[in-house]
């Protein structure tokens, strides 16, 4: 009994000294022994394994021993300030709780039904909806002239009412100042002999009422037109071109001979021709005045000039108008359209008294073989260039050119913005000045929308 008692107290230490012997190398000793995250000291890096421990130690990511939950391996935490990826950089920004912020809301967006932004024609990009009107800046000249013929100085914009198809503007622009000269001069050489002669003694005159700030351009015509000098300042060139017209000569003055002793036909007795029974029919040769296209050729010169400058027509002729290839009508159209003034001296039979009257009479009959003599008097009024200077005398036209020249530059400008589109506008210009004429053109033709 004692025997047995014994020996299971044997085996009992036995296996007590087998259990204890084996402890030492599973343990850990105290002090290795990791220490809870603390909040007032940071938490120091895992002790770096060995060459050995390196050399056995496996591929697979090691247990996380940070007690944050999250899985990290020794290669990933950074030990300095250099060591620091440059992802870490663009983290997003975190919150006092540690979690990630969230982005600011976007803006809303607008859309549009697709296809209904329309395109630019030319670039192809969205032009959007963004509604276009155009304004038109149209510029009147004004000449207000008193009962005596002077012009009245001194109005201001006030004293002016400007209409358009009826309906009263409001004045954008006014201005008495003079301006630069783009001018056209038209000479007739199919007036008769004496009075182209009579035109060429006043020449230097015409070139000494130009300014040295204004440009000029020659052109003649009788049966054809022809462009004498394009527009030069006044110089050498013009003075050239001038002295080179005073050497042209006209036509013969008075009717043709078609018929008598002195006609094509040779000598006659009691009626009948000497060298042959039969009589010849003679007719006089056709004769063309093509004043139209002569105006029509300088309009089209003068659309080109400087915008700046104001541009007129300067018409020395006797205002017949015949054979040419423009009709009146269309070549006022580009006159109105260009905003171009004609002004004119009427010689030979457009200064005869009564022309005004006689001239406007015409015969179905005769009106194709006669033309027309009040071509001059139409333009000059439809344009706004006042009346026509009728002079008989050298010493006349030397004055007229002075006058209608001066009264060219010096007219009042008025500027109103017109969103007229279209066909012909009409205007009225209206002065409240009491006993006082008002020379303005018409009206006019809106120029196309510049694309």
């Amino acid at each position: 009994m004692a025997a047995g008692r014994k020996i299971s107290i044997i085996l009992i230490l036995g296996l007590s000294l087998l259990l204890t012997g084996g402890l030492p190398a599973q343990q850990q000793p105290p002090g290795d022994i990791p220490d809870a995250p603390s909040a007032t000291r940071p938490i120091p890096p895992p002790p770096e394994p060995s060459p050995r421990e390196q050399a056995n130690q496996p591929d697979s990511t090691p247990p996380d021993t940070t007690g944050n939950g999250v899985t990290t391996g020794s290669h990933d935490l950074p030990h300095s300030a250099n060591d620091v990826p440059e992802s870490s950089s663009r983290q997003p920004p975190t919150s006092d709780f540690g979690q990630s912020a969230p982005p600011p809301p976007m803006p809303p967006i607008k859309t549009v039904p697709a296809g209904s932004v329309p395109k630019d024609k030319d670039t192809g990009e969205d032009v959007g909806f963004t509604i276009r009107t155009t304004a038109n800046l149209v510029l009147v000249p004004v000449t207000v002239k008193d009962h005596d013929g002077r012009m009245v100085n001194g109005l201001q914009p006030n004293d002016f009412v400007v209409l358009e198809n009826g309906q009263k503007q409001t004045l954008k622009f006014f201005t008495s100042d003079p301006f630069a000269l783009s001018a056209a001069v038209i000479i007739d050489l199919g007036m008769p002999d004496v009075g182209v002669q009579k035109v060429q003694q006043t020449l230097p005159a015409l070139e000494g009422a130009f300014s040295q700030f204004d440009e000029v351009a020659i052109y003649t015509y009788s049966s054809t037109v022809g462009r004498s000098t394009d527009f030069t300042r006044i110089g050498q060139q013009l003075t050239a071109t001038l002295n080179q017209i005073r050497s042209y000569r006209g036509t013969n003055n008075g009717p043709p001979v078609t018929s008598g002793p002195l006609g094509p036909q040779g000598p006659m007795i009691n009626g009948l021709p000497v060298d042959t029974p039969i009589t010849p029919i003679s007719t006089p040769p056709k004769v063309a005045h093509v004043l139209n296209d002569a105006i029509l050729m300088a309009a089209r010169d003068l659309a080109k000039r400087d915008r700046t400058h104001r541009k007129i027509i300067f018409i020395i002729s006797d205002g017949r108008e015949q054979g040419s290839t423009a009709s009146y009508k269309d070549t006022l159209k580009v006159l109105q359209t260009q905003q171009i003034t004609v002004y004119a001296v009427g010689l030979e039979g457009a200064a005869e008294p009564g022309y005004g009257t006689l001239e406007r009479i015409h015969l179905p009959k005769t009106r194709g073989l006669l033309g027309y003599g009040d071509i001059l008097p139409k333009y000059v009024s439809a344009t706004g260039g006042g009346t026509v200077y009728n002079e008989l005398t050298e010493s006349a036209i030397e004055r007229a050119y002075s006058a209608a020249i001066g009264d060219s530059r010096n007219q009042y400008t008025l500027g109103y913005s017109s969103k007229g589109i279209g066909g012909y506008r009409q205007i009225e210009v209206r002065v409240r000045r009491p006993e006082v004429k008002v020379y303005a053109r018409d009206g006019y033709y809106p120029l196309p929308t510049a694309r």
